[in-house]
């Protein structure tokens, strides 16, 4: 039996990356410092740095749901995050335990597109995602490919190709989406709309010039879902992650992380307040 707890605690359920800008370390740093407690469940292990990836180790599905048990029967859980699950087996195996611990908020990161424009999940898991884990969202937030990838066509090349996505994103299923228009590199602002089963709201700010972007998905995601945990209602929780990843990708380039494209500055002001 979970205890009952005033600290609001996130659960991360994703992928570790060992050079700590993405995945599970970014989650637990993003939850860390816009005020919540992080617990962890990890889908799979990677050796990765600033400049990619070579390799990937998947985790048992046994094994994430033994780890998911014992964090649900000791932990009063608010609210959970999902990121990178790495085939049909474990999405199944986690919206299982989803359904068994009825958690109060669920985000869902639908992490499907490398950067380099290949597909992370097969035809047969992106089915499966949509049909057993997508409905149980209070929000997901897909970037402009995998917002494509779900919806089975191209991904937008302008805003007003983003609107004209709205309606289908909608019948995924889940509450809201916050549909992530990072990849618009065009644009001298960078818009996300975020929509709900009666409105859409935009969130625009100017584009950030930096090449340490690294984790910036997982990171806003995690943030999403610390709100949440802590009370906020879902547009407050949005704006005030807007909020913290704007801050943190600004002060990126303070760090020096590595070769290639390095994380954001997860930690830029300590503790972040959202109501300073």
């Amino acid at each position: 039996m979970a205890s009952l707890s005033k600290t609001p605690i996130t659960l991360t359920i994703a992928g570790s990356d060992s050079g700590g800008g993405a995945g599970i370390q970014a989650d637990i740093k993003a939850i860390s410092a816009t005020g919540g407690y992080a617990c962890s469940a990890i889908t799979a292990l990677t050796a990765q740095n600033t400049q990619g990836v070579s390799g990937i180790f998947p985790i048992p599905p046994a094994f994430v749901e033994q780890q998911l048990d014992a964090v649900f029967s000791d932990l009063d859980i608010k609210a959970v995050k999902i990121g990178m699950l790495s085939d049909t087996i474990i999405i199944k195996a986690v919206a299982n335990k989803l359904h068994q611990y009825q958690p109060q908020h669920l985000v869902i990161d639908p992490v499907m597109v490398a950067t380099s424009g290949d597909l992370l999940l097969q035809q047969d898991a992106i089915a499966t995602l949509k049909d057993v884990l997508l409905p149980l969202a209070d929000i997901i937030t897909p970037n402009l490919p995998e917002a494509a990838a779900l919806l089975g066509c191209k991904a937008p090349t302008s805003e007003a190709e983003m609107d004209a996505m709205i309606e289908g994103l909608r019948s995924l299923g889940a509450k809201s989406v916050l549909l992530k228009g990072g990849h618009l590199e065009q644009d001298e602002n960078s818009t996300d709309i975020l929509i709900t089963a009666d409105d859409v709201y935009r969130f625009s700010t100017k584009r950030i010039i930096t090449r340490n972007t690294h984790g910036t998905g997982c990171t806003l995601s995690a943030a999403i879902a610390s709100f949440l945990a802590q009370g906020y209602p879902l547009v407050e929780a949005v704006t005030h992650a807007k909020g913290y990843i704007s801050h943190a990708i600004f002060h990126a380039d303070e760090l020096e992380i590595g070769s290639g494209h390095g994380p954001v500055h997860h930690f830029f002001a300590g503790h972040f307040n959202p109501e300073a």
